[in-house]
């Protein structure tokens, strides 16, 4: 028997607040609350359970061999820079060139280069020491040096692969990864200023007060490696891949002949090679490697991956279930759907997030609910996917609070205080949002028409 659409309907919804319950209140493992919500909405429009089970499977495993290998050398590059100590390099080298004057803006680029490969909260315990001297010394309040770095870190970890969100998305929607950093770079830019721009004014209006119990770091990199890596040796593990990607790209969009270097480039510019480039720079910046040490580095970043990429598999399975329901036909009919656009990923991947707090989930999910949808919204072309997945990535930024790990990791390590996190950084993230989705609307007149 086929269903109805408010059938479907009630079952989507009955899916979607399963999940944010279990996640948000019940802090069960995302994996587990998508998994449930496969059965929930499968059960609920009377699909048999071996269909259910065969759609999951099938879901899981397609996202699985189109991200897992990104997701995992993502993450090794990430530990490998942070445990080499090219993270702090490329700090203070940034610092020099803007001066103790600019602390603030050295903080905001290298937060924004440095979480190109490194997840944020990552990102901010790594160079939250740093930030904590610099605040010291220069006398500027730590809430503008805490927000300027975390949300230049955030905004690059909401919109661009490898970061688990935008990479998932990436792979359900059907975007080519090189194309989706080529322009999420740019869509970044306007993010990170506007976060930039409000810690600083926000927090000298609010400088709040320290709670005493700022979480001191032991960086690795300073205790495993004698000599520091210089500055290029610093910068080549994050700038080559994105180079490459970006080429890789080029070539394919111009659809250039497969002939001698064109070949190479788009050989290399796959995102798994050049990611692999990358990790092997990574391991060139460091000095006397141990056997011990390499496998314990290697080992940690395949566990931290593995994490990601059960919620990521359950992202799949959730929306393979979802496209067997007959949803994207149902609201396909729907001629009120295409006036919202962009407007409706956007706005559903910030109901979710801020209802249960991980931007990766909340992608994940609204990416699932989306795929079918594409033709409805006027979106299915290639240039709509990529305003798709870029315009779920700024929704996922809205809005970040005390149902977020990583406004946890900020107040931990920078010793704010509640009141100053959320005038100072929660609003930020509503800021940078509602901006990328401006930005979006600007670019989507000259992509989509």
């Amino acid at each position: 028997m086929t269903p109805t659409f408010l059938q479907v309907l009630i079952c989507l919804i009955l899916g979607i607040v399963l999940i944010i319950i279990l996640t948000a209140r019940y802090r069960v493992h995302a994996f587990f609350a998508l998994l449930l919500a496969c059965f929930v909405v499968g059960v609920g429009v009377q699909m048999p359970v071996a269909d259910i089970l065969k759609h999951s499977k099938d879901g899981f495993g397609n996202i699985m061999r189109s991200l897992g290998f990104v997701i995992i050398l993502g993450a090794t590059l990430g530990g490998l820079l942070e445990h080499t100590g090219c993270t702090r390099v490329m700090a203070d080298f940034i610092l020099r060139k803007t001066g103790e004057k600019r602390a603030p803006l050295a903080m905001s680029l290298t937060g924004f280069i440095v979480g190109l490969p490194i997840f944020c909260d990552s990102g901010y315990i790594v160079l939250s020491g740093l930030n904590q001297s610099i605040a010291r010394k220069t006398g500027i309040a730590m809430s503008v040096m805490a927000v300027t770095l975390a949300t230049a870190l955030y905004s690059v970890h909401c919109l661009l692969p490898p970061h688990p969100g935008a990479a998932a998305a990436a792979g359900t929607i059907g975007v080519e990864f090189g194309k989706l950093i080529s322009i999420g770079l740019l869509v970044a830019i306007p993010a990170m200023l506007v976060g930039y721009w409000w810690a600083l004014y926000a927090g000298k209006k609010w400088p709040g007060e320290s709670n005493g119990q700022i979480t001191s770091v032991k960086h690795q990199s300073e205790e495993s490696v004698i000599a520091r890596p210089s500055v290029v040796a610093a910068f080549l593990p994050v700038i080559v891949p994105i180079l490459l990607i970006a080429l890789h790209s080029f070539f394919v969009m111009k659809q250039t002949a497969n002939t001698g270097w064109h070949t190479i480039i788009n050989v290399i510019g796959m995102p798994e090679v050049a990611l692999s480039i990358g990790v092997l720079l990574a391991f060139a910046a460091g000095r006397n490697w141990k056997r011990e040490k390499v496998g314990k580095l290697l080992t940690e970043s395949a566990e931290k991956a593995g994490g990601i990429l059960v919620i990521i598999g359950g992202g799949g399975a959730f929306g393979a279930v979802l496209a067997a329901t007959g949803l994207g036909k149902h609201l396909g009919n729907m001629e009120s759907l295409a006036s919202l656009g962009l407007l409706f990923p956007f706005l559903l991947t910030a109901v979710l997030k801020t209802a249960q707090g991980s931007s990766t989930v909340a992608i994940i999910t609204t990416a699932s609910i989306v795929l079918p949808l594409l033709p409805a919204l006027g979106l299915d072309s290639e240039n709509g996917k990529l305003i798709t997945v870029l315009s779920m990535g700024a929704g996922s930024m809205i809005i970040s609070h005390a149902n977020d790990s990583y406004f946890w990791v900020i107040a931990k390590f920078s010793g704010l205080d509640m009141r100053s996190m959320l005038r100072v950084y929660t609003l930020a993230t509503l800021w940078m949002g509602l901006t990328t989705l401006l930005v979006l609307y600007i670019l989507s007149f000259f992509l989509l028409n």
